[in-house]
């Protein structure tokens, strides 16, 4: 039988190795360790260039090396998942604060400033603005713009089909380009390009504004240097072109509203005042006297008796009746047919 302290012994030295060894795999390795603060302090991509080219500089091993290469490809992977989460959550709250926005509308050009304020902000972009159709001119205007330093640019006017605008407008469909000046795709025009250089746009993205099937403006974001637009970005963009489209029918349904309430007022307004002038002239009208009845004399027997004023023929023919005046009444005998005695 061993002895027991011995044994006591081997117990305790297996424990400290166990928990050194839990020790080290719970602590970070060396190549993980300085990406992880890079993650922990929100540092840019390339940032994480630094400890790898540090330990080619200081000539670590190679074992070393292709560790601190492995661990800078995982964590800007977690890098980009996390910037994707807080561009999401960026994206969502800006969509609440302009649904918010609409459900108080008061004010159009207000809610479609903040719109394009948000594209801006969201988008990361140089410039964000919005065009409508004009009907009746059969082209686009400039409403609203965003980081727009040239005159020019915000009174541009496009036909339909004329520049990346103008294309939407007519197809109803995103277009975008990493370059403007350059791209042939655009029927180019000597107003729209120079008014595109006084901004010194070059990569331009645009999404229609849709009513139903009908396209009422285009909403877009710009950039004074080359990029690409990532469909994700075409996506928030068309979210905030929907909602753009919402607040101009909202707007359109409030003008309507307050037109016909208008119409209803000044309607009530005349029946007020024509009901008032029927009950004063109501009242300053002037009483009719009315009208004698007729007396009731002894000739309700059908004949009038001597003296009466009524004249009679003589007794040899009928008795005409006729119209004579007693008291200043008319009174009417009906005739009586008086017989004729035979002679002798």
């Amino acid at each position: 039988m061993g002895n027991p302290v011995s044994m006591s012994s081997d117990h305790v030295q297996s424990a400290e190795r166990s928990a050194t060894a839990t020790g080290a795999a719970a602590r970070p390795s060396s190549a993980e360790a300085p990406f992880l603060e890079l993650l922990a302090r929100g540092a840019s991509a390339d940032a994480y260039e630094q400890p790898v080219l540090l330990a080619r500089a200081e000539g670590r091993a190679a074992g070393l090396i292709a560790g601190l290469e492995h661990a800078k490809t995982l964590a800007l992977r977690v890098r980009s998942e996390l910037e994707g989460r807080r561009r999401c959550e960026a994206e969502l709250s800006a969509l609440f604060e302009t649904a918010h926005d609409l459900a108080g509308l008061r004010d159009l050009d207000a809610v479609l400033q903040a719109i394009v304020q948000r594209v801006r902000s969201l988008l990361g972009t140089d410039v964000a603005y919005l065009s409508l159709n004009d009907p009746a001119r059969g082209d686009t205007y400039m409403r609203v713009t965003e980081g727009s330093v040239a005159a020019r640019f915000q009174q541009l006017r496009l036909g339909m089909g004329e520049g990346l605008g103008g294309l939407v407008a007519q197809t109803a469909r995103p277009h975008v380009t990493d370059d403007y000046s350059k791209d042939e795709r655009f029927q180019h025009t000597v107003t729209i390009d120079c008014g595109v250089r006084d901004e010194g746009l070059v990569a331009i993205l645009g999404v229609p504004l849709m009513l139903g099937h009908r396209v009422i403006g285009v909403l877009f974001a710009a950039d004074r240097r080359a990029r690409v637009f990532e469909r994700e970005q075409i996506a928030v963009l068309g979210s905030f072109a929907a909602l753009a489209a919402a607040a101009m029918d909202t707007a359109n349904l409030l003008t309507e509203t307050r037109s016909a309430l208008a119409d209803l007022e000044r309607a009530n307004e005349i029946i007020q005042d024509r009901s008032g002038v029927i009950e004063r002239a109501s009242r300053n009208r002037p009483s009719s006297p009315k009208p004698s009845a007729p007396s009731r004399t002894s000739a309700s027997s059908g004949c009038s008796s001597p003296g009466s004023g009524i004249s009679a023929a003589s007794s040899s023919g009928p008795s005409e009746g006729s119209w004579g005046t007693t008291s200043g009444a008319v009174r009417i005998c009906c005739a009586r047919w008086a017989p004729t005695s035979p002679a002798g």
